[in-house]
């Protein structure tokens, strides 16, 4: 019996040791991992374009579940749009159509030139990445991380800031990246008690637009919520869109 007792504390106190001796990627690592392994979750992103841009996206609302469906909610200035995923599967709804399938959306390239709600969204649903993944890839972008209070920070390499200034390196149509020079970053995450409860990426470059150097100053914020209690209701005409 004693024999046994001192066995388990040793085996406590190894566990221990190898909680402490955990970096602080992997405690990042863990937490994102928990969340996707979580029934589902909410969350909101806000993206600051800095005091010169010109326009301010509105917030990005998100629901998912694991194993089932994704809808996200986004404004633009006056308009709401709303995309669901399951799978591979997308259905998109802009403020001039109902609910289309990706193909019926994109069906003549879209519609015409210039801004299109439909084109955005249907990028934007087959691009998605979920909080869990996206925080897993931030890891993957930085630098050494430091535990500062209840943070975890760290500068983004420059290919990891090129990466998030590029839009993941496809460029904003899907088309060839702009050129980048100058790209810098950082990256923060928030865990309470094991739980990634907020990140956020600042990244800061100059962009090459048609021959025209664009500054950038982008801070992107992503808050997580209701993990294990989101309810997701999708509309029906979505979900035959999805069958």
């Amino acid at each position: 019996m004693k024999k046994n007792i001192i066995l388990g504390m040793m085996v406590l106190a190894a566990g221990s040791l190898l909680a402490a001796d955990a970096s602080p990627k992997d405690t990042v690592q863990t937490a994102a991992t928990a969340l996707g392994d979580a029934a589902n979750y909410t969350w909101q992103t806000t993206v600051d374009m800095g005091a010169s841009s010109p326009f301010q996206p509105g917030p990005t609302d998100g629901k998912t579940e694991k194993d089932g469906y994704t809808l996200v909610t986004m404004s633009f200035n006056d308009n709401t749009s709303e995309f669901v995923r399951k799978g591979t599967n997308a259905a998109v709804q802009s403020p001039d159509n109902g609910w289309q399938t990706v193909a019926e959306a994109t069906q003549g390239g879209g519609g015409g030139g210039g801004f299109n709600p439909r084109m955005m969204m249907v990028r934007q649903a087959q691009n998605l990445k979920t909080p869990a993944v996206e925080a897993t890839n931030l890891v993957g972008l930085a630098g050494d991380l430091t535990v500062d209070g209840d943070k975890i920070t760290g500068a983004l390499t420059d290919d990891g800031a090129k990466s998030l200034l590029s839009f993941g390196g496809r460029g904003r149509r899907g088309g060839t990246p702009p050129e980048i020079s100058n790209p810098r970053g950082t990256v923060t995450f928030w865990i309470t008690d094991g739980k990634l409860t907020k990140y956020q990426y600042h990244v800061t470059g100059s962009m090459d637009f048609n021959g025209n150097p664009v500054d950038i100053d982008r801070t992107t914020t992503v808050v997580i919520s209701n993990v294990g209690t989101t309810k997701i209701e999708v509309p029906d005409d979505a979900k035959k869109k999805l069958q």
